[in-house]
C-alpha cells in the first residue's frame, strides 16, 4: 500500500464547482498520550541518561473512504474514542492523513474548540471582526455585519464586553453566529448544541436549515441521535476507525443503538 498522503483544499467559488468533502482511502496514525506513570519514567530515563522510547502512537482510521456532496446534511454517530471529532479536524486540516487523501472543496467553517479562536480580552465586537478577517473578509465587511451578528446572538447589549467575561452560553450564541453569517461552504460543528439553551438552538437549527437551502454541507458530531434524525438527511456510524454503516439516519440510529444495548 502507498505511505504517500495528500490533503487539497479549494474554495468552491474559485472552481465554479459544487462544496465537496471526500476522503480516499484514509489512514490517520495517532500519538496517545503518555500517562502520569509514564512521565515520571522518562525523567526517570533523562536522569540516568537513558533514551526514552517514542511515545506510543495506534491507527485511528484505516482506508477509510467516503464522499459528501453539497446539499447533504450528515450526522457523524459512534461510540467514545471512535474518531467522531478527530474526522471533522482530518476536514479542517489540523490533521494530516499519514495515507491516502482528503479532498475538501468549498469553504469552511468549524465549530470545533468553543471560542479557541477568540482572544478573551477583546470585546464581542472585535472578535467578530478578527474572526471575520481570518475567513478572508475585510475589517470593514464584518464590522458592517457586527450588530446583526451579535443580535442573533441575543448579545446586542454585550458587543464592548471582552469576551473573558461572557458565559459558556454566550461564547456558543456568538461563535455559531458568527459562523453562519459569513456564510460557509462547508459547516462542521461538534457537539455544539449541547450547551446552549432550547430556544437559540431552535434558532441555530432553523439557520442552518436556510443555509442547506443554498446548497452547502453541513457535518454535525452529536450524541443526540433525536438532533441527527430529525435533521440531518444522511449518518455515518465510525466503529473501530472505519464504516460501520452509512445511510438513512433513521436506520444508522437504529442499528447504532442496538449495538450499544447489546454491548450493555
Amino acid at each position: 500500500m502507498s505511505t504517500s498522503s495528500t490533503s487539497e483544499r479549494v474554495a468552491a467559488a474559485d472552481t465554479g464547482l459544487h462544496a465537496r468533502i471526500a476522503f480516499e482511502n484514509v489512514s490517520l496514525r495517532f500519538k496517545q498520550h503518555w500517562a502520569e506513570r509514564q512521565l515520571r519514567q522518562i525523567v526517570l530515563d533523562a536522569v540516568r541518561w537513558r533514551p526514552s522510547p517514542a511515545p506510543p502512537s495506534r491507527w485511528l482510521y484505516r482506508n477509510l473512504s467516503f464522499s459528501i456532496d453539497h446539499g447533504e446534511r450528515v450526522g457523524i454517530v459512534g461510540g467514545n474514542g471512535a474518531g467522531k471529532s478527530m474526522l471533522l479536524r482530518t476536514i479542517v486540516g489540523v490533521y494530516l492523513p499519514t495515507q491516502g487523501r482528503v479532498v475538501v472543496r468549498g469553504r469552511v467553517s468549524a465549530l470545533i474548540d468553543l471560542g479557541s479562536g477568540f482572544n478573551q480580552e477583546l470585546s464581542g465586537v472585535e472578535n467578530i471582526v478578527l474572526s471575520g478577517v481570518l475567513q478572508g473578509f475585510t475589517p470593514d465587511e464584518m464590522r458592517a455585519k457586527a450588530q446583526r451578528i451579535l443580535e442573533f446572538a441575543g448579545l446586542a447589549h454585550a458587543g464592548d464586553t471582552p469576551t473573558k467575561y461572557y458565559s459558556s452560553g454566550m461564547l456558543l450564541r456568538l461563535v455559531f453566529s458568527i459562523a453562519t453569517d459569513i456564510d460557509p461552504e462547508i459547516l462542521l460543528l461538534d457537539e455544539i448544541f449541547g450547551a446552549g439553551d432550547a430556544e437559540f438552538a431552535q434558532r441555530g437549527l432553523q439557520r442552518m436549515v436556510e443555509l442547506l437551502d443554498s446548497s452547502h454541507i453541513a457535518v454535525i458530531v452529536s450524541h443526540n441521535l433525536d438532533l441527527v434524525r430529525e435533521f440531518c438527511t444522511r449518518a455515518i456510524w465510525i466503529r473501530n476507525g472505519s464504516i460501520a454503516m452509512d445511510g438513512a439516519p433513521a436506520d444508522v440510529c437504529q442499528e447504532y443503538t442496538k449495538a450499544a444495548t447489546e454491548r450493555g
